[in-house]
């Protein structure tokens, strides 16, 4: 694994013991389905597969956690995660889910460090992987079903089979072919920004192939032009919200949704070669949209639902939060962020996060499927949240000492 394409994947997988982890998956190949490509003789039909609830909010979830430290050791940066992810992967559905909301959950899962807790939650999205047939969701052009191939392909550079590449690139190479529609961007609203550019990102380093990643610049800035502010550094969610405002008079910005953005953006840059010319218009835009994020940030460390009107959004939003502060701790990992500036304000949203894990592990104060800024209740918890916190944290804890 010596080329560029598979050096930028194990930036992504923080895989200190990658030679290790391969042999797990050749070994593990055997027992589960004789390879990864065994089911797709017979590979399911995703257009009839029913999507799971992602997620609660029960009357009484218990106490929270009281035996977490926000301090930034790695020990327990791990404990918390950890704590969390198991939670999570417990509650999985009988029937493996390809939307947009476990695809986020994945991504996390597959972020944590095998030295946290060996090769489980790689295992378990291996499975995921194999009865789905490593396929895409069935829209063929809506990005929300094309995010679950971020595990796919992450999951193809650890073992390199060409089974779990092979659906993900077929449908990306068909959407390139299609022509853009003046009438209705591809990806018309901001979240997309995470769920379909990093898979482009993706098979441009797998493949060795540019087209990728300029299919991708050319489309991202097709939403970019439509949805960002240059005075407020911040993306509206879409066309619907350009004039729609806060009780304060301010414009609605979501906290989730800019998150969203936050982390697609630095999934893209962890791909991107350091000399590609493309690379410095992300980098701006991750530098201008920090530079908003944080005079926004709430005294408890974590941002709300609404980020220019705080005042009535009386709880945080925690995914919208995680995705931040793993863009901020990816930003200042890589120098792109000044260390002086944002270190202190990844930390306090650090120890906001965990402030809202409950002694089972449950991840709260999460806001329900939605499009805009909405309440929430302190004891709501959803997949794409958990993925979040675990990119936050494996973030956080490569550079932990």
């Amino acid at each position: 694994m010596n080329s560029t394409g598979d050096n930028m994947a194990l930036r992504r997988l923080q895989s200190a013991s990658l030679q290790s982890t391969v042999l797990a998956y050749a070994l593990l190949a055997g027992p589960l389905s004789g390879s990864a490509g065994a089911q797709q003789n017979n590979p399911p039909n995703l257009a009839n597969r029913i999507t799971a609830v992602p997620g609660d909010a029960p009357e009484d979830a218990g106490p929270l956690a009281s035996d977490l430290s926000s301090n930034t050791t790695r020990t327990d940066i791990a404990k918390a995660m950890q704590r969390v992810a198991d939670w999570q992967l417990q509650r999985l559905p009988a029937e493996a889910q390809y939307d947009w909301t476990f695809a986020a959950l994945y991504a996390g899962m597959m972020a944590v460090p095998p030295e946290i807790a060996g090769d489980k939650y790689r295992q378990a999205m291996r499975r995921l992987g194999e009865e789905l047939a490593w396929q895409p969701g069935p829209r063929a052009l809506h990005a929300d079903d094309q995010a679950v191939s971020q595990m796919y392909l992450e999951q193809y550079m650890l073992v390199h089979d060409p089974s779990m590449l092979a659906p993900t690139r077929a449908r990306m190479d068909a959407e390139i072919d299609t022509p853009d529609d003046p009438a209705r961007p591809l990806w018309w609203w901001c979240d997309a920004l995470f769920m379909a550019p990093p898979v482009l990102a993706d098979l441009a380093a797998i493949a060795h192939d540019d087209k990728y990643l300029a299919f991708m610049d050319h489309e991202w800035h097709v939403t970019d032009n439509l949805l960002y502010d240059a005075d407020v550094h911040l993306y509206a969610r879409d066309l619907t919200y350009l004039d729609k405002y806060e009780k304060n008079g301010k414009r609605i910005f979501w906290s989730r949704g800019n998150g969203w953005v936050m982390a697609g953006l630095v999934r893209v840059l962890d791909r991107m070669p350091a000399g590609s010319p493309l690379r410095a218009r992300y980098v701006l835009r991750l530098q201008q949209m920090a530079g908003a994020v944080i005079k926004v940030q709430g005294s408890d460390g974590l941002w709300r639902p609404g980020m220019l009107d705080p005042a009535s959004y009386p709880l945080p939003e925690v995914s919208g939060s995680a995705f931040i502060t793993y863009a901020l701790a990816y930003g200042v990992n890589h120098r792109l962020l000044p260390a002086a500036t944002y270190t202190p304000v990844i930390h306090k949203a650090w120890a906001g996060l965990l402030r809202h894990i409950y002694a089972d592990g449950r991840l709260g104060c999460i806001q329900p499927v939605g499009g805009a800024p909405a309440p929430l209740q302190e004891t709501s918890s959803y997949v794409y949240g958990v993925g979040a916190f675990l990119l936050a944290g494996s973030e956080i804890y490569s550079t932990a000492k």
